[in-house]
């Protein structure tokens, strides 16, 4: 088995060969259900499991969107359950917020103790949206068609109001609303190394009313698109002299498996209630939150 094990240089870690993608399948199977890469469940994983603890961590963690999750997209794309004009405002608004995130990750949180503590702060507010939207909602499956009550159909997008129709109802919200909510996750985002997935997800679901099978597909383009910037930003603008690019081999491993994990929880998405994705993803959340909150006093 040594044979299979190998070092990653700059993450400065030493893991099995297997061990990455078989980590980011299992996870993005899941979590890509309701919309999430997998991202913020990644990083911790890499950081207390692996020991990555330097700043290049989270352009790792965006490399691994960069790479995993157009799997997803495609396959919600192909089953006609995407609403672009979702997925354009986020990405207008998200990509901002990125470049003011990767600032305040370099100059404010180097220290990696700080770090997780700001991640744990993150991950809580994650983890009681998912568990309040859980017990609040329940949706059963749906056929895997393409027929003209499953598509998002009729769109109407303006500078104040979207609108679109999806199983013979139509769903509206606030453009601007969006877009404001895209650029401060698109800053947290950029701090933490995710995509903002898991935290748009909840806000569009709870507080937008938009059901999650039209959703997940265009919070997955938008997580792409924002770890492009990442990934860009971390590797390209120096701040103290510094860049902080991502351990590239590590970080298409873990893409390779999200991939996959993405593309198939795309597909098995119709076939599991929503209200048990979300309990189990908020339970694992909490308590990964939890600790690195306590373990931040304790130090």
């Amino acid at each position: 088995m040594d044979l299979l094990q190998v070092i990653f240089p700059v993450a400065g870690v030493k893991t099995y060969l297997f061990l990455p993608p078989a980590v980011a399948f299992t996870i993005s199977f899941f979590t890509s259900m309701a919309g999430i890469s997998g991202a913020f469940l990644l990083l911790p994983f890499q950081m207390s499991v692996l020991g990555f603890t330097t700043t290049s961590v989270t352009s790792t963690n965006f490399l691994f969107n960069v790479t995993g999750t157009p799997g997803g997209v495609y396959r919600y794309i192909k089953e006609c359950r995407f609403a672009w004009p979702v997925a354009l405002i986020i990405v207008a608004g998200i990509i901002p917020g990125v470049l003011i995130g990767y600032y305040i990750r370099i100059s404010l949180l180097p220290d990696p103790q700080s770090f997780k503590f700001f991640v744990g702060i993150v991950l809580l507010f994650v983890a009681v949206k998912l568990i309040k939207d859980a017990w609040a909602k329940r949706t059963g499956g749906q056929e895997e068609t393409c027929g003209i009550a499953d598509r998002v159909d009729k769109v109407s997008l303006s500078l104040k109001k979207v609108r679109f129709n999806f199983k013979n109802a139509t769903h509206a919200f606030s453009t601007g609303g969006l877009f404001v909510l895209a650029f401060v996750v698109g800053i947290v985002g950029g701090v933490y190394g995710i995509g903002g997935g898991s935290i748009i997800a909840p806000f569009l679901i709870t507080f937008f009313k938009l059901p999650v099978y039209t959703i997940a597909g265009a919070v997955l383009l938008g997580t792409f698109t924002s770890s492009v910037a990442g990934v860009a930003f971390y590797s390209l603008i120096p701040i103290d002299g510094a860049v902080a690019p991502p351990d590239w081999i590590l970080g298409i491993l873990f893409g390779a498996g999200g991939l996959l994990g993405m593309y198939f929880g795309a597909k098995m998405q119709k076939y599991i209630s929503e209200k048990w994705i979300k309990l189990v993803l908020g339970i694992i959340v909490f308590i990964i939150a939890s600790r690195y909150i306590l373990r931040f006093y304790n130090y």
